[in-house]
């Protein structure tokens, strides 16, 4: 059994991921191993987890995961630890467009986990437990077993909400004026840019009934295995131990590369994968096979990027057949520039220009098909990810597209996947099924044992 909680909200900005944190924090200092989670696919707030509880937080996202992909996630990453917390997305009952389907309640129903509801009453008293009765009723299957009242005012504020509480309250957060994590394009700041969530341990520690909370994590039953897990699947993509690793790929991973699902890594790894992690803006191109340019924050590092030997290195390694699969911002920093305060020149592989714009020009999640065309993924292969981009992309005419979206928007009109040479590269954030890695790393050994990169 893993004992286990979510940290829900009543909407977004009510104080769940700073509470969730928080309790990691807490919980931490306390001397338990916290394993940590987050529901949807947020890259930001698990950083934040990780620096937290020293074990890498995992996102757990029934829309691109699916019921399997979630519990045997939980189950896994959740080995050795003492408890789980899991982090709740936007508002508990806030689904995929207006549904339930992906919402925390939802997650909270697939792993049979109790909730801690977070309620901001900022400028309310007794209205707050009119709030938390109309969501303990909207869906009687979520088991709110307790509530975390975040921002009251003074010890006389949280006496006008007691007076007419009728629900288990195992927190009275105050609030503090002088602690915040700042935002920016596409969320909260990254753990190694602020230790801000870190210090609220301390208050949840005064402020909370901690051992209540243990005791409600430790009330959640055993998981219930999918019945659709089978071991013929597992074995088929199960990495022999005495076997030397089949390939090394490069991963950049740095301030600009830095949004990467835990989980795609751990796969790849399974699949007889060395992981080489560098630096684009500090470090030379390492002896590699291939190279996995994930999202990140290209356009503030523009002028880092482009002065970096790296750069020269990587479109030298790629125009002599190295393969390269990039998303988002690995896809900005593969074009010929990106334009945010000024114009910076970008590795010129792709005949297309970036552009940062002041509003988000896409966010939400994808559904993708390869379409064939390109060398990195087979024809046929689909997978589900997620976008979420302040820029756009000005490309040529002659510009070739690899990926068809059933949902999502992609580069332009529902298509994404730039492809050139042995390089594929879109907007979408993919999570990596199975048949994505085995498709992916049987293309790029392919490529790797008949190719010069020098």
């Amino acid at each position: 059994m893993i004992p286990r909680i979510i940290i829900a909200g009543t909407h977004s900005g009510c104080g769940k991921t700073t509470l969730a944190s928080a309790l990691m924090s807490a919980l931490t200092a306390r001397g338990l191993t916290v394993q940590p989670f987050k529901v949807g696919p947020d890259f930001i707030d698990p950083t934040h987890h990780t620096a937290i509880c020293k074990r890498y937080s995992r996102n757990l996202d029934p829309y691109m995961m699916g019921k399997e992909g979630v519990i045997n996630t939980l189950r896994t990453a959740s080995k050795g630890a003492d408890i789980a917390i899991i982090e709740g997305v936007m508002g508990m009952y806030d689904g995929l467009e207006g549904s339930d389907f992906g919402s925390t309640a939802h997650l909270a129903k697939l792993t049979e986990t109790p909730v801690l509801l977070t309620v901001d009453v900022k400028g309310m008293s007794r209205s707050a437990n009119a709030i938390v009765k109309g969501y303990k009723s909207f869906d009687n299957e979520v088991n709110i077993a307790g509530l975390l009242f975040n921002r009251v005012g003074s010890p006389r504020h949280r006496q006008m909400i007691e007076d007419s509480l009728k629900s288990e309250a195992v927190g009275w957060i105050p609030w503090k004026r002088d602690k915040s994590v700042h935002s920016r394009h596409l969320g909260l700041k990254m753990a190694h840019e602020t230790t801000s969530m870190g210090e609220f341990g301390r208050i949840i520690e005064e402020n909370c009934n901690i051992d209540r909370i243990i005791e409600i994590a430790r009330s959640a039953p055993e998981l219930t295995i999918p019945k659709t897990q089978t071991e013929a699947t597992n074995k088929k993509f199960k990495k022999n131990e005495n076997q030397p690793y089949k390939l090394h790929l490069g991963v950049a991973y740095d301030s600009a590369f830095c949004f990467y699902y835990q989980d795609n890594l751990d796969l790849l790894r399974r699949n007889g994968v060395k992981l080489v992690f560098f630096s684009p803006i500090s470090d030379h191109l390492p002896d590699v096979d291939a190279l996995y340019l994930g999202g990140g924050y290209p356009e503030m590092h523009g002028e880092a990027l482009e002065k970096s030997p790296c750069r020269a290195e990587i479109k030298t390694a790629i125009e002599n057949g190295m393969p390269v699969y990039a998303e988002c911002g690995g896809l900005l920093y593969l074009t010929r520039s990106i334009e945010d305060s000024r114009n910076y020149k970008m590795v010129g592989v792709l005949n297309a220009d970036a552009v940062k714009k002041d509003k988000f020009q896409a966010l939400g999640y994808v559904e993708a098909e390869c379409t064939g065309g390109t060398s990195v993924l087979n024809a046929g292969i689909g997978f589900r990810g997620h976008e979420f981009h302040y820029s756009v992309l000005e490309c040529d005419p002659d510009v070739r597209f690899a990926l068809t979206l059933k949902r999502g928007k992609g580069i332009i009109d529902g298509y994404d996947g730039i492809y050139e040479h042995n390089v594929l590269a879109s907007y979408t954030h993919a999570y990596f099924t199975k048949e994505f890695a085995a498709s992916f790393l049987d293309n790029i050994s392919k490529i790797s044992n008949h190719a010069g990169y020098d």
